[in-house]
């Protein structure tokens, strides 16, 4: 009796199995791109290796060491939810940026932001303005003072006064509407930002990284604008920058020019300074 021949077969690759493949390998990056440069990226190596050393307990059949990893694993997808629950906020979020029709609604009256943050820019007066895109700010909203008035730059300019009691907070624009000022916004935790970024630049990051908003920094040491989204902050720009940082990020057609008139925006000495050295 001649012994049974084995034959292996491997299955055909077919489109379906190929997509398949292919949506896991996406869905692999995207992970690996949200915990990249977080807490998270070191509390999933942790994740890792306790995987690693249960499958060498396993190999090596060290069953005490086996049976107290075991004994925890009902646990981890409780303890997992718990420790990326920031991380699976963002990433729902993310999913919901773009709309599949139409665009986004922009701020009609950006004029008289840029004329605010040229006069803020060059009196060194510290300010937030956070631009509403598609996902909504209620909740931080909620934590400053309702204001629901029509965009101006004299009213921007009285609320980051010193001497007024809304200017330690970030002011929240909807569409063509000031929703709402001293408003409370999160504090980013990447630790690749710098540590010599204070608290206004640190929440104008940690708001674009939950939601899909623009923000406007004035820095109140320097007098630089920068411009954040999507968790990354872009530092000493011009009046003409944000201006194309607002359209773009909007979906819309800039200007042909920057506001102009007794009242167009210059660049300020401590910016040029700052551009020069870079």
């Amino acid at each position: 009796m001649f012994p049974a021949l084995i034959t292996l077969s491997v299955p055909k690759l077919r489109i379906t199995a190929l997509l398949d493949i292919l949506a896991v390998a996406v869905l692999i990056y995207q992970l690996l791109q949200i915990v990249r440069g977080t807490r998270a990226a070191h509390i999933l190596a942790g994740i890792v290796a306790v995987a690693t050393i249960y499958q060498v307990a396993v190999f090596a059949r060290l069953e005490a060491l086996r049976s107290l990893l075991f004994s925890l694993a009902p646990y981890s997808a409780i303890a997992i939810i718990v420790l990326f629950q920031s991380e699976i906020r963002r990433t729902l979020a993310r999913l919901g940026r773009r709309r599949l029709l139409g665009g986004y609604q922009r701020p009609e009256s950006t004029d008289e932001i840029l004329l605010a943050l040229s006069a803020m820019s060059r009196d060194k007066v510290g300010a937030l303005i956070v631009l509403e895109r598609d996902i909504g700010l209620r909740t931080f909203i909620e934590s400053g003072v309702p204001l629901d008035a029509q965009i101006s730059r004299d009213l921007i300019l009285s609320i980051f006064h010193s001497g007024t009691a809304l200017h330690d907070g970030a002011v929240i624009i909807q569409k063509d509407r000031i929703s709402a000022a001293a408003c409370f916004l999160p504090l980013s935790v990447n630790p690749l930002i710098s540590t010599q970024m204070g608290t206004r630049h640190r929440a104008g990051i940690g708001i674009t990284e939950e939601t899909d908003c623009l923000t406007l920094i004035v820095s109140e040491e320097t007098g630089g604008i920068s411009v954040g989204a999507f968790g990354n902050l872009e530092r000493n720009v011009t009046i003409e920058r944000v201006d194309t940082r607002i359209y773009n990020h909007f979906g819309a057609k800039r200007h042909d020019s920057p506001p102009s008139g007794p009242m167009a925006p210059v660049e300020t000495p401590a910016q040029t300074t700052l551009r020069t050295r870079e």
